[in-house]
C-alpha cells in the first residue's frame, strides 16, 4: 500500500508519520552528521588500550571529562565524536586497565594538547605520544595533612554488617556527589573504621567508595550516607568538632 505525504492534502498524516519515526523531515540526517566533529589518530607507541579524554577550554583538567574514547586498538587507533568547540585533550593509559582514576606510576599520560578546534564535519587527525609515569604518584586531594581537630569518624561494612577494609570516605560540597570530592579519607582499616579530619567545619555530603575516580561501575562496592533517607544526608561538622559515629554501609553494584 503506498502512503502520499503531500503536505497540502494530509499534513496531520505527515506529522503522525514523523512522529512514529516512519519516516524522516529531509535533510535531518545530513544535519546531525554535519553538526559533529571527529578527533582521530594513533596513541603511539603504538598503545593499546588507551583512552583519549577531551575537556572544554578553562576546564579542571583534574575532574570528568567532557568526553571519552572507547579504549584504542591494538595499533593504538582511536576516534572520539565531538560537538564543535575548542577542547583540551589528554590520552591516558591506566596499568589497570580502567578509564577513570588517577595515573599513577607506572601508567600512560600525554601532555597536555590544544586548545584544539573541533569544527562540525571535519576530521581532526592527531597522533598522540603518551610517555611512562614513573617516580612518586601524586596524593588524592584531601591526603594532605591537617590538624586533627575537626573532622568526622565511624565504620564502613557492607550489606551484610561485615567491616569493610581499604575504603575510602569521600566528603563532597554539593548533594548530587558528581563533582570532584573536596576531601578523601585514608583507607578504611580491618576493621572498618575511618577518620577524615577538615581544615574547617562545614557541610558534607559523604560517600564511601574501594576504588577513586569517576562513577562507580558494575561490582564495585559504594555506599553513602543518608542517616536513613533516599537521598543522601548532610553532614554537619562544626569547628574543632570531631563528629563520631558516622557510619555507612556499602553494596554491591549490579
Amino acid at each position: 500500500m503506498a502512503i502520499m505525504l503531500g503536505t497540502a492534502r494530509s499534513p496531520g498524516l505527515l506529522i503522525l508519520l514523523l512522529l512514529a519515526g516512519l519516516v524522516s523531515a529531509p535533510g535531518c540526517g545530513r544535519q546531525e552528521r554535519a553538526e559533529t566533529g571527529v578527533v582521530r589518530g594513533k596513541a603511539l607507541t603504538p598503545l593499546a588500550d588507551a583512552y583519549l579524554y577531551a575537556y572544554r577550554e578553562g576546564a579542571d583538567l583534574r575532574g570528568p571529562a567532557f568526553a571519552t574514547s572507547e579504549a584504542s586498538g591494538p595499533e593504538g587507533d582511536f576516534s572520539l565524536a565531538l560537538p564543535p568547540g575548542k577542547y583540551l585533550l589528554v590520552l591516558r593509559r591506566r596499568a589497570e586497565g580502567e578509564a577513570v582514576g588517577p595515573v599513577d606510576t607506572g601508567d600512560y599520560r600525554s601532555e597536555v594538547i590544544g586548545p584544539v578546534t573541533v569544527r562540525g564535519g571535519e576530521t581532526l587527525t592527531r597522533d598522540i605520544v603518551a610517555p611512562r609515569k614513573i617516580g612518586e604518584s601524586k596524593s588524592l586531594p584531601a591526603l594532605s595533612k591537617v590538624p586533627a581537630k575537626t573532622g568526622i569518624t565511624g565504620t564502613i561494612t557492607d550489606s551484610d554488617g561485615k567491616p569493610v577494609q581499604g575504603a575510602r570516605i569521600q566528603a563532597y560540597q554539593h548533594a548530587q556527589m558528581s563533582e570532584r570530592p573536596k576531601y578523601v579519607s585514608e583507607g578504611s582499616g580491618v576493621d572498618g573504621s575511618y577518620s577524615l579530619f577538615f581544615p574547617e567545619g562545614g557541610t558534607y555530603y559523604l560517600a564511601a567508595r574501594n576504588k577513586f575516580g569517576g562513577p562507580p561501575k558494575i561490582g564495585e562496592l559504594y555506599g553513602r550516607y543518608d542517616d536513613g533517607t533516599i537521598e543522601p544526608s548532610a553532614v554537619y561538622v562544626k569547628d574543632g568538632e570531631i563528629l563520631k559515629g558516622v557510619d555507612i554501609t556499602m553494596h554491591k553494584i549490579w
